[in-house]
């Protein structure tokens, strides 16, 4: 007996360990399927899916495999039901440039030259491969444009900006909704005022910005809530407002819902996406940037960015030398801008506007070594995406320098006139001119597909995901609508193209997150972005999520691609809560891919385990 009952005793422990043991997978299972607790869930659930299936990719390239995912047929069976939901503390995740990720990995990062302002992405195991919710309320946002002046509070719930900086009138919390009067740190009584007070130091005809279209691309840096951006468009004078995710969070998010063309980057030590001689006049109005560090790198950035005749505008204390501190700052950088070459063009009150050569005759005439010296030979202005600054001067090449300038036409002529850097690509200007006839064409019939579901205003943001050269925001020039032209950054620097037409646009790697906040897209157009993603090895699924992250709730996405790419995204609808609009054959023509097909999708306005409307108001 006693035996016996010793046995009896030794078995229970290990029933009870399999009792705890089967409890615990269950608790797993539970909380892994709930929409609430998505995070941990979904941090895997995107690679490891698509990579049993051939589609993943870990960020190396080809992985010797010459098949396409597309065409294989292996996910013929695979009926994707449902994508995890992220919970809500991510409902503003911006991938690459989230602080979270940087604690987490315990990056090294240098605070003093911003590095946690730069771009940092998750490697393919980090990554939330979830969908990500509207916040609670949201609604679909005000039209422009009105929304320049007011948007749904329950959209972006944040107020912190309007109590910080209420004495500045940057935005006015007022109920269900925020205002923004137009003011800002340096011009508390409206941007238009500001505006038309740099005209008119510079002299331009009727105080007007756009000098007769010459004047049309700007750089603002540390733009706030991009009010003078906003307020530049009237004078139809673009504006790519820049400002990092910083301690004014979500003043890039309140630019775009506002209808405001807008990115996310910092000057820290990498080059910002943008092509040399791209802009006319660069701004920073109270960015608290020190543009003496490290032999004045960032103001170097911004001369490789002014084209030749370029102006900077800046409005700080430095600029009226107040005190003692004041008076050294400015004095250090009007000797390095002395020997940039840039004059003053007007000084008033608390604003001094510098100039930059229109040739390279200043630069050959300074003594030797003189600092900053010139960048080397084979330095390439225009390769941008993840190249470290260079505290250099670029100067004009031998044809800019011989012009004079950049022999650009005034706007609007500049949007279909070929620019005179085709050339540099080896492109005539035949070419360029059949181009933007056939994306003419093309965005036409665009717009006639999306015409039983859209009005006048419905759209206002736009992403063209490959934009060549930018012939497709060309073809929208009558519509009330801008366009962030993106440029794979392995590809041919047609994005200076794109800024000599007048438009602006990034350096971009579409195996990579967007730096942009979520829902902040009307329309995504992507021409044979799939095609290209497959032939280098990267995610289609990945690319899948983040265009649903970019894309705006009943906001619509136009592919033009494949028809294997169109049935692959197809299986995909119900799971990101998209549906299909059309797919018809795409029009026949030299340049369109063999099968090339256009299908347009829109995606449906939901909340997560609540109702959804797939044709909001």
């Amino acid at each position: 007996m006693r035996g016996r009952s010793d046995g009896g005793q030794s078995k229970r422990p290990i029933l009870l360990l399999c009792l705890m043991v089967v409890c615990l997978c269950l608790l797993f299972l539970y909380f892994s399927g709930s929409n609430g607790q998505a995070g941990s869930a979904a941090l895997e659930y995107g690679t490891k899916f698509s990579r049993s299936l051939g589609w993943g990719s870990d960020g190396d390239g080809d992985d010797g495999s010459e098949e396409s995912i597309f065409g294989t047929g292996d996910a013929d069976d695979v009926k994707l039901k449902s994508f995890p939901v992220c919970d809500d503390r991510h409902s503003e995740l911006i991938p690459c440039l989230d602080r979270n990720l940087i604690y987490q990995m315990r990056m090294k990062l240098d605070l003093n030259l911003m590095e946690h302002y730069e771009r940092h992405c998750p490697p393919p195991e980090r990554r939330l491969n979830c969908l990500i919710p509207p916040p609670h309320g949201y609604k679909v946002p005000i039209k422009w444009p009105k929304s320049r002046d007011i948007v749904w509070k329950a959209n972006i719930p944040h107020t912190h900006l309007a109590h910080e900086k209420s004495d500045q009138n940057w935005m006015i919390d007022a109920g269900e909704k925020i205002k923004f009067p137009g003011g800002g740190t340096h011009f508390h009584h409206g941007a238009d005022k500001y505006i038309a007070n740099i005209a008119n130091m510079l002299k331009f005809k009727d105080n007007n910005i756009n000098n007769e279209g010459m004047l049309r691309t700007v750089l603002d840096v540390g733009c706030g809530v991009a009010s003078f951006g906003g307020y530049l468009l009237s004078s139809n004078v673009i504006a790519m407002s820049l400002a990092p995710n910083d301690v004014h969070q979500n003043q890039i998010q309140f630019a775009l819902e506002r209808g405001i063309p807008a990115y996310l980057g910092v000057l820290g030590t990498k080059r910002l996406p943008y092509p040399s001689r791209s802009f006319e006049l660069a701004h920073c109005s109270r960015c608290r940037i020190d543009w003496l560090q490290r032999d004045g790198i960032l103001l170097l950035e911004l001369d490789r960015l002014l084209r030749p005749g370029g102006y900077f505008a800046y409005s700080s204390p430095e600029a009226y030398a107040q005190d003692e501190e004041d008076r050294r700052i400015w004095k250090k950088m009007s000797s390095l801008v002395e020997r940039m070459c840039w004059k003053i063009a007007e000084k008033r009150n608390q604003t001094v506007i510098w100039v930059k050569p229109l040739n390279n005759d200043c630069y050959r005439s300074r003594a030797p070594g003189t600092n900053p010296p010139l960048c080397k030979r084979g330095d390439d202005p225009d390769s941008v995406w993840g190249v470290q600054m260079e505290a250099c001067i670029t100067p004009y090449p031998e044809q800019m320098h011989k012009d004079g300038g950049t022999g650009l036409a005034p706007w609007p002529a500049r949007l279909t006139t070929p620019p005179p850097r085709l050339a540099d690509l080896y492109v005539t200007a035949d070419t360029f001119e059949k181009d933007t006839e056939m994306w003419q064409q093309r965005v036409d019939n665009y717009w006639r597909l999306l015409k039983p579901k859209i009005k006048p205003d419905t759209i206002r943001n736009i992403m063209d995901m490959k934009a060549n050269f930018g012939s497709f925001a060309a073809a929208l020039k009558e519509k009330d609508v801008w366009v962030m032209n993106v440029v794979p950054h392995d590809g041919p620097s047609t994005l200076k193209i794109i800024y000599d037409r007048g438009l602006i646009g990034s350096t971009h790697d579409w195996c990579e997150a967007f730096s942009t906040y979520p829902r902040t897209y009307d329309l995504l157009h992507a021409w044979t972005v799939f095609s290209d993603l497959d032939k280098r090895g990267c995610s289609a699924e990945d690319l899948l999520l983040e265009m649903d992250r970019i894309v705006r709730p009943s906001g619509f996405i136009i592919v033009r691609d494949k028809g294997t790419v169109i049935e692959f995204i197809k299986k995909y609808l119900n799971a990101l809560h998209w549906e299909a609009v059309t797919t018809v054959d795409a029009e026949s023509s030299p340049e369109s891919e063999e099968n090339e097909m256009i299908f347009i999708i829109r995606k449906k306005l939901w909340q997560p385990g609540g109702s959804q409307d797939p044709n909001p108001k």
